[in-house]
């Protein structure tokens, strides 16, 4: 592989004591992992000059990862800004009598939270009592039965639930579960096993949690003694209640327990009503049932608003911890914000309107399939994320977006630079964004030079033959070369 790189920078001593920068990446870069392979990368000084600091096949189109989440949080901090909260409300379509009996139905109208039912983020709320809140107000509005049926208005999204350029191995993970606009305990349950102290043994599922009644699990796992890691797989897709579950698990006294998405997390919600309004004493008629027709909510009465936590607290987890369903869920907002139907599709396009507008990329620069880059067929130069970076640091949101990098230190975002510790170098000056999924790893963030000059760089790395780490330490040591950086 040929590397070709253009420098802007002043030579610096401090860098070795006979070796430039530009000898320095050329020599990392000559590393066999590399071999047959691309690679990327980008640094530039974002104090306003914009100076490059060194560029290596900067406008080749890549495939990002979960970089690209730059992107979508980037969007949506600009749009809805940090403080936005999403709504869900539950509506009654009659008021109730004087006995107290609803001859009507309940509905609840989702606004596409992410968080919904979920304590990931500061702020938010376990799914039960989520659903403890919506009884409760039923009852708070003198309802003491309900003689129609539990409807979940699902008329905000269209299109596919998962993106289509997803590998099918993904499909049924938690990591890809699918996208509603009523989600519910981050669209995921667990599957727990039976404890099994020895290898190559079948692994037993014991039960889930939450329970789903009408759920078909099948394992086909076993135990690996030698392997401490998780290397399970569900399969199955969206709206379908028969899964299977392949691969291996860790040897184990205690259980083990794995996560996979909910078939149909809309229908979940309901069934949580349905029981919270019975243990509060009211009887429901009807059944849940989920509905893509928007009904006329006019001639409603609002029961009850629910909140999610601040954007801000959302896209620090979409970032630090690359939680893909809340990039999904993101994506679909725009289109929402921009009066269209929450699919995939629309929200690509509202993506790329805010890149267009901003400057930030053109048509050809993006190949875009999803909000999150779970897809191996996205692409974008490494151009296009510096731009980003670089744009977000005149952003009055800026510092929810720059708090929500990971930094060396934090257990998040994969530990991608797990040895930055050893020595210490820095920490407080470095936020990254990594990226990884077959034969890709990237990452992109923001360094100080040792003048304490801002830098946004990324590096992405393409058709990797090994699944090492050799990478991973290649681009810890280009950062920790930018930090020494004295202009």
């Amino acid at each position: 592989m040929k590397f070709i790189f253009l420098f802007f920078i002043f030579l610096c001593p401090l860098l070795s004591p006979a070796q430039d920068l530009a000898s320095f990446i050329n020599t990392q870069l000559q590393n066999p992992v590399l071999q047959g392979s691309w690679w990327g990368g980008l640094a530039v000084y974002t104090d306003g000059t914009q100076q490059e600091i060194f560029s290596s096949n900067a406008d080749l189109r890549l495939t990002p990862a979960s970089t690209l989440k730059l992107l979508t949080t980037a969007a949506a901090l600009e749009t809805f800004g940090p403080h936005h909260r999403f709504q869900t409300r539950l509506y009654a379509s009659a008021k109730a009598d004087e006995k107290g009996i609803l001859k009507g139905d309940l509905y609840l109208r989702p606004g596409g939270d992410p968080t919904l039912g979920s304590k990931r983020v500061t702020g938010g709320e376990t799914w039960q009592a989520v659903a403890a809140q919506w009884a409760q107000a039923v009852k708070k509005a003198g309802i003491t039965r309900v003689e129609g049926n539990l409807y979940a208005d699902l008329s905000a999204f269209e299109g596919p639930s998962i993106a289509p350029k997803v590998n099918w191995e993904n499909i049924g993970n938690y990591y890809a579960a699918p996208v509603s606009p009523l989600c519910f305990n981050d669209n995921l349950f667990k599957i727990f096993f039976k404890p099994q102290p020895f290898g190559n043994k079948p692994a037993v599922i014991s039960h889930t949690e939450p329970e789903l009644p009408g759920l078909t699990l099948t394992s086909f796992v076993t135990t690996d003694a030698k392997n401490k890691r998780d290397n399970a797989y569900a399969y199955g897709a969206p709206n379908q209640y028969e899964m299977e579950i392949y691969g291996t698990i860790p040897t184990n006294f205690t259980g083990f327990s794995i996560q996979a998405a909910l078939p149909d997390p809309a229908f979940f919600a309901l069934q949580a009503l349905h029981n919270a309004l019975r243990e509060e004493g009211i009887a429901v008629g009807g059944q849940p049932e989920t509905i893509s027709t928007e009904p006329d909510y006019s001639s409603m009465r609002l029961v009850h608003t629910y909140q999610s936590p601040e954007l801000k607290d959302i896209i620090l987890i979409v970032n630090k911890r690359s939680f893909n369903l809340y990039a999904e869920m993101l994506l679909r907002q725009l289109a929402l914000h921009a009066g269209k139907k929450g699919s995939v599709q629309n929200g690509l396009e509202e993506l790329k309107k805010f890149l267009r507008k901003n400057k930030l990329a053109t048509d050809f620069d993006t190949v875009l399939y999803d909000g999150s880059g779970l897809s191996r067929d996205n692409m974008l130069t490494p151009r296009v994320l510096v731009r980003t970076l670089a744009f977000m640091t005149q952003s009055p949101h800026f510092k929810y977006y720059y708090q929500s990098l990971a930094t060396p230190d934090d257990r998040g975002d994969l530990l991608l630079l797990r040895y930055f510790l050893k020595p210490r170098h820095q920490v407080q000056d470095v936020r990254i964004k990594g990226g990884t999924i077959d034969g890709v790893k990237a990452i992109a963030g923001y360094v100080q030079d040792a003048q304490k000059n801002p830098i946004a760089f990324a590096f992405i790395a393409n058709n990797l033959a090994s699944k090492d780490e050799t990478i991973l330490r290649i681009h810890e040591n280009l950062i920790k070369q930018l930090l020494q950086l004295n202009p």
